[in-house]
């Protein structure tokens, strides 16, 4: 249950100032809300909260940022699905397995084809040790 938490939280982060933000930020809130609109407001002003936080990070801290707001969003999904009856857990992670389906970022703003992409690295790697170095390359030689 906390891989599926922490997927599920990553996958709010990495979402986050896309295009498919304000449908997913929406659809999330309203999984999360559970039909009580007190509880969605609550959870669209902790989506607010990783948006401005992710957007207000420092370029040498975006990464750091990231993960942290990933830690967040992953414990809070634990925390939650661990408190619910088996058949709610799995039709709460259905829901929002769907809302993520729903509003997938682009391909381009998810950076399938590889290289960095909001701070994120997508795509194969390689990395080859000389005498005890590790030498890891991001991009184009030069």
């Amino acid at each position: 249950m906390t891989v599926v938490a922490a997927a599920l939280g990553t996958a709010v982060v990495q979402a986050a100032g896309t295009q498919a933000w304000d449908g997913l930020r929406g659809g999330v809130a309203r999984v999360l809300g559970r039909g009580r609109p007190e509880r969605e407001t609550v959870e669209l002003e902790w989506l607010d909260r990783t948006a401005a936080a992710l957007d207000a990070a420092e370029p040498e801290r975006a990464e750091v940022e990231r993960a942290r707001q990933e830690a967040v969003w992953g414990t809070r999904l634990a925390t939650l699905l661990e408190s619910l009856p088996e058949d709610e857990r799995q039709a709460l992670i259905d829901a929002l397995q769907g809302v993520f389906d729903q509003y997938r970022p682009p391909a381009e703003e998810r950076g399938t084809g590889g290289g960095v992409h909001g701070n994120v690295f997508h795509g194969p790697a390689f990395v080859q040790g000389h005498g005890g170095t590790q030498n890891v390359t991001l991009g184009p030689r030069e």
